[in-house]
């Protein structure tokens, strides 16, 4: 039983690397990964977008991913379901989702709010939290984590202290900012919202996996959720 709560660990730090080096580059992940033994590394080719222009968040998460140490793995887990785990073995999708598909992670809707309405929305949605006051790594400066919906899913209009940004890793995601019309967005893609920006989002005939980071005020208490958008 240490021997595989040892390896799941390793490969759970595996999977923080690779967002690591997603966000910080090619230099930071492979010196980062020297440190891990035995862990079976794929060769992962990351097209990082130059630093110029990066917005503030994602300054912040490259200075918080620099800072993991230690991390708790928790013995629950659950599968995700077959429509998530099939579109990320697509072509398209990020390498990194082999390995994601591969892990023991406790996914379940997120329970950022304690809304009835929230809840009833949330049953279609999967989710872990890598980093963060509830991740494997505990962190007070960061929420990070892992988050996709099934298909033909509506998440209505939310808004949050915290700045968040979301990384599409596979399949595409139909996301609405403030008063813009929806805007699909494809692997490698990002929606970004700034702090208080109402935001919705949901699919149609495609799932979707993502990468997510919250910076600032991440308590939950202040996350308002106000349904699904009216036609």
């Amino acid at each position: 039983m240490r021997d595989i709560t040892k390896n799941r660990l390793k490969r759970l730090l595996y999977v923080l690397i690779v967002i690591g080096a997603f966000w910080l580059g090619h230099y930071y992940g492979e010196q980062t990964l020297e440190v891990i033994d035995e862990v079976p590394v794929p060769k992962i080719t990351i097209e990082m977008p130059s630093d110029d222009g990066d917005i503030e968040i994602e300054k912040t998460t490259r200075r918080q991913l620099r800072q993991i140490s230690h991390a708790n793995f928790d013995k629950k887990h659950s599968a995700l379901p077959t429509p998530i785990l099939s579109v990320m073995q697509k072509s398209d999708a990020h390498p990194l989702c082999d390995d994601i598909s591969e892990m023991p992670f406790d996914w379940r809707p997120p329970k950022t709010s304690k809304s009835p309405l929230y809840a009833k929305h949330s049953i279609f949605k999967s989710h872990v939290e890598l980093v963060g006051p509830d991740g494997l790594v505990k962190s007070d400066s960061i929420r990070l984590g892992l988050y996709g919906m099934l298909p033909n899913s509506e998440y209505g209009v939310r808004t949050h202290p915290a700045e968040e940004i979301y990384i599409m890793l596979a399949g595409e995601c139909f996301w609405k900012r403030g008063d813009a019309p929806y805007c699909c967005e494809r692997p490698n893609g990002r929606s970004y919202h700034p702090s208080l920006m109402p935001h919705a989002s949901k699919t149609k005939d495609q799932t979707f996996m993502s990468v997510y980071a919250w910076v600032g005020d991440l308590l939950t208490d202040a996350h308002e959720y106000s349904g699904l958008l009216q036609p």
